[in-house]
């Protein structure tokens, strides 16, 4: 397992680049749905995860929800959630800028290095949704099902809108 730390920067010793703002506003949503296998065996493809988003400053260990506007899913829309583990953070004594790196519990390599990050060198407050509070497992299979089958969707849709118009009040 890889060592985490957490440093402080200190004079003298230059900081990493300050990270551009992320295009959307961090706690937007309280939930969401885990899209690939990156952090098991403790959350798994179609868990609902809870989110909690404080100005309390990421530590290291925290599961946080990120999100970078190079993972959109296309032009306009919003970027994929990711669900990592902080690694490490940097924290400056004057400023309260953070700078946090992250990876995956079933990962080898961390987000960085990994090319999740799309050559930004670190994470920083802004591209946070939240940390993880709390989870329900599976439950988000219901989601993942109808993205990735959109005729399951479609007549979902139908067999409901069947229901509506067949009942009897």
């Amino acid at each position: 397992m890889e060592v985490v730390k957490r440093t402080i920067s200190q004079p003298g010793v230059p900081e990493p680049p300050q990270l551009p703002a992320a295009r959307n506003r961090p706690g937007k949503s309280p939930v969401v749905v885990v899209l690939s296998e990156s952090m098991q065996p403790g959350f798994y493809r179609g868990d609902i995860l809870f989110l909690y988003h404080s100005n309390y400053p990421v530590r290291t260990g925290d599961i946080v929800v990120f999100n970078l506007p190079h993972k959109q899913r296309a032009p306009g829309e919003e970027a994929i959630p990711i669900v990592h583990r902080a690694v490490q953070v940097h924290e400056q004594r004057s400023g309260g800028q953070i700078n946090i790196l992250t990876k995956g519990d079933f990962n080898e390599q961390n987000d960085r290095d990994g090319g999740i990050y799309g050559g930004i060198p670190w994470l920083a407050a802004q591209h946070i949704m939240g940390r993880v509070v709390g989870y329900l497992p599976y439950v988000g299979q219901v989601t993942l099902i109808m993205n990735d089958y959109p005729k399951v969707k479609y007549a979902l849709i139908a067999l409901l809108g069947l229901f509506i118009l067949t009942s009897n009040d």
